[in-house]
């Protein structure tokens, strides 16, 4: 009952800021929200240097919601499966191949190059880690966030194509990422003494292709229950055990959740809209799915901001916080470039994608999540901290500027020919 009453405060917490937000600040809904977390964060901290008594109390209420798994084994299958479900399966298929490379060869690049200046960055500092949990910090740092990208790319005026690019990427490398952050916490676990090489090939491919497998035949499933019938609380219904049971089963048999839960949701979004319901079902189903995608969005951006009370910072933390922030920009645009003209995708690319791309390339609670799912010993405190800088440098500074940014390339390219 205690952890009801504490998500109803955050649900209340959330809805009073939006509403704020939605008629004062208009800021883009995560990043608004994102912002009033941190603002309730800062404000209990100022009442409890008078009281503090009060902080501890909002500490372990806070606590009793174990934020890693709160998102990673329930939020996360609903915020995936409603972020492609609204996503064009044809014109995603256009930029498949830009998508699959950066979401693979991109991500792995990004993890071993951001983990290996990571462990040479804190030996700088004086602060020596054990490289395996920095190149743990490079895998969960890696992906770009789906949630926070696809809530902020809505206000942005950003191409179609590009926009289509940064979003497909995002839904694909997220699922990518939590299997290689899987598998190097594996090895940090068991040692890499204990790990083959061919075991850790063998749980890639057993998690992505597993997980892809899954969420064609769930979603066939669900799109062949769905052609038999015309009742939209029926379909609604549907497309939530396809969610729930299908990201459990995932789960059950060590398949990737993310990935199954993106492939179902554009099988169901794109097949099933088209051939398997009426207009009326279609409508009913993706406002349905398009409120649950807001509810829990605002839950979660607001939750990363509180997070900033159960994180221990030191005044090192911020500065290494900020170069590791400049770390992952750079290593994310060789990550893109390296594969676009080794592969020579970059000649199909509208001007100043892969800067684009990169800038748009957010970081969110996914990152949070999985740097605070690692244990005491793995340097939760020292890389949760890092984390969190990151990723409000990115969803704040790169996510309020992206319209800015793109205006102000578009305006240089105009320079050039001209």
């Amino acid at each position: 009952m205690e952890l009801f009453h504490v998500l109803s405060a955050i649900l209340a917490v959330s809805a009073f800021f939006a509403y704020i937000n939605q008629k004062y600040i208009k800021l883009p809904g995560a990043i608004g929200l994102l912002l009033a977390g941190l603002f309730v964060s800062l404000l209990v901290q100022a009442i409890g240097m008078i009281s503090p008594a009060f902080i501890d109390v909002v500490r372990n209420n806070l606590e009793s919601i174990d934020f890693a798994d709160f998102l990673m084994e329930f939020m996360l299958s609903f915020l995936l499966f409603a972020g492609a479900l609204h996503t064009n399966l044809k014109k995603l298929a256009a930029s498949k191949w830009p998508v699959l490379t950066f979401a693979t060869v991109g991500v792995l690049i990004s993890t071993a190059v951001v983990g290996t200046l990571f462990y040479y960055l804190l030996q700088l500092m004086g602060m020596t880690i054990d490289y395996i949990y920095c190149l743990i910090f490079g895998a969960l740092i890696s992906p770009t966030d789906p949630i926070a990208v696809l809530g902020i790319l809505k206000k942005a005026d950003i191409p179609e194509s590009l926009e289509v690019k940064i979003t497909g990427e995002s839904l694909f490398n997220d699922g990518v990422g939590v299997v290689v952050f899987t598998s190097l916490y594996q090895i940090a676990q068991l040692g890499t003494e204990n790990i083959e090489a061919s075991s850790i090939g063998i749980l890639f491919l057993e998690e992505v292709g597993g997980g892809i497998a899954l969420g064609l035949i769930i979603g066939y499933l669900a799109f062949r229950l769905m052609r038999n019938i015309d009742h939209y609380q029926t379909e609604v219904l549907i497309s939530l055990a396809v969610v729930m049971g299908g990201y459990s089963l995932a789960q059950m048999l060590h398949f990737s959740g993310p990935l199954a839960m993106v492939v179902a949701g554009l099988f169901i979004g794109n097949q099933g809209i088209e051939q398997a319901m009426s207009k009326i079902t279609a409508d009913y189903l993706h406002k349905f799915w398009e409120m649950v995608d807001e509810i829990f969005n605002a839950i979660l951006f607001v939750l990363i901001g509180l997070e900033l009370l159960l994180i221990e910072f030191h005044t090192i933390y911020l500065l290494i916080g900020l170069i590791t922030t400049a770390i992952v920009l750079l290593v994310r645009y060789f990550a893109l470039a390296i594969p676009s003209y080794a592969l020579r995708l970059h000649r199909t690319f509208a001007p100043n994608t892969l800067a684009i791309m990169t800038w748009g390339g957010l970081r969110g609670g996914i990152s949070v999540a999985l740097a605070l799912s690692l244990t005491q010993d793995m340097q939760r405190e020292v890389i949760t901290a890092i984390t969190y800088i990151v990723v409000l440098i990115s969803l704040v500074v790169q996510g309020l500027s992206i319209d800015a940014f793109i205006k102000r390339l578009s305006r240089r390219n105009m320079n050039i020919e001209s």
